[in-house]
C-alpha cells in the first residue's frame, strides 16, 4: 500500500516550528563555536577529566546493571496488572522522573544518610561514597528502564506465551525463553536510556554523594566545578556529554523514530 504524503503545514505554523527547532539548536551551536578544538585532546586527557570520566563510566554502568536487576521484575509485574495497587506502584516508579533532582537527593539522604531511617540501624555509610553515586544514579535512571520495558511487555503478542504454556512450559521458562526474546529491543532501549540518564545525573548525586575529586565527582559535577576555575575544560567535558547523548539517540532511532529509520 502506497503511503500518502501528509497535508502541508500552514506557513505560520512552519515558521513557529522553525523557531522551536532553533531554540534547541542555538545552545549547541554556541557550545561548538566556543569549544577549544585545538586543546580538546589535552583537556580531556588531563588527570581531573580522566578521573571524572572513568568514575562516570563505572558508576553509570553499575546503575544501569542495578536498574536491570531490580527493574526487569518490576516491569514484568506492572505489565501484568491493572489494579489500584499496580497503578500506585507505577506512580511511585515514575515519581523520580518529575521530582526536582535536589529533592531526590534530600530524600535519599533522609533514607540512606548516616542518620537515615534505614541506613543508621544497619550501620551503612553510603553518602559521599562511590556506592552513594551509584544509588543516586539508579534512583533517577531506573524509572526510564522500567517504563520502557513495561511498554514492550504490554505490546508483546501473548499468543506465543500461551502456546508455550499449552506445551507444558513453566512460567519461568516461558518468561526466559519466550517473553524476554520478544522484548529484547525494549530491553536494549531501556538500558541505553537508563545508562545515559545515569551518566548525566547531577542534582541527586551532588546532594547525596557530594563532589569529592576522584571519589564522587562524576562528569557532570566536573563540568560544574570547572566552570569556576577552567571554563575551557568545562566546555570540553560538556561536548563529551553531548556526543554521548546524541549517540544514544542515534542508537535508539528505530524505537523512537520508526518512520525516519524506515525511510532511510
Amino acid at each position: 500500500m502506497k503511503r500518502t504524503s501528509p497535508e502541508p503545514l500552514p506557513r505560520a505554523l512552519a515558521v513557529v516550528a522553525g523557531l522551536g527547532a532553533l531554540f534547541f539548536l542555538l545552545p549547541l551551536v554556541g557550545l561548538a563555536l566556543r569549544a577549544p578544538w585545538g586543546e580538546l585532546g589535552e583537556l580531556l586527557t588531563g588527570p581531573a577529566a580522566g578521573k571524572a570520566l572513568l568514575l562516570s563510566l563505572q558508576c553509570s554502568l553499575a546503575a544501569a546493571a542495578l536498574s536491570l536487576l531490580l527493574g526487569l521484575p518490576l516491569a514484568a509485574w506492572l505489565a501484568r496488572g491493572s489494579s489500584a495497587l499496580t497503578t500506585a506502584v507505577r506512580v511511585l516508579v515514575t515519581l523520580p522522573m518529575v521530582l526536582p533532582p535536589v529533592v531526590a537527593g534530600v530524600a535519599l539522604l533522609l533514607a540512606f544518610g548516616r542518620n537515615g531511617i534505614f541506613a543508621r540501624p544497619l550501620g551503612l555509610e553510603l553518602p559521599f561514597t562511590g556506592l552513594g553515586v551509584v544509588l543516586a544514579e539508579t534512583f533517577v535512571a531506573m524509572p526510564f528502564f522500567v517504563l520502557t520495558v513495561e511498554a514492550g511487555l504490554r505490546s508483546a503478542d501473548p499468543r506465543f506465551a500461551e502456546a508455550a504454556a499449552t506445551l507444558g512450559a513453566s512460567p519461568w521458562r516461558i518468561f526466559r525463553s519466550v517473553t524476554l526474546p520478544l522484548v529484547t529491543p525494549s530491553l536494549r532501549a531501556g538500558l541505553l536510556v537508563a545508562w545515559a540518564r545515569a551518566l548525566g545525573e547531577f542534582g541527586a548525586t551532588i546532594t547525596f554523594a557530594g563532589s569529592l575529586a576522584g571519589e564522587t565527582r562524576t562528569l557532570p559535577l566536573a563540568v560544574y566545578s570547572a566552570l569556576e576555575t577552567d571554563p575551557q575544560a568545562a566546555i570540553a567535558l560538556s561536548l563529551v556529554l553531548v556526543l554521548i547523548s546524541a549517540a544514544v539517540l542515534f542508537a535508539l532511532r528505530r524505537q523512537w523514530f520508526p518512520a525516519t529509520s524506515t525511510a532511510s
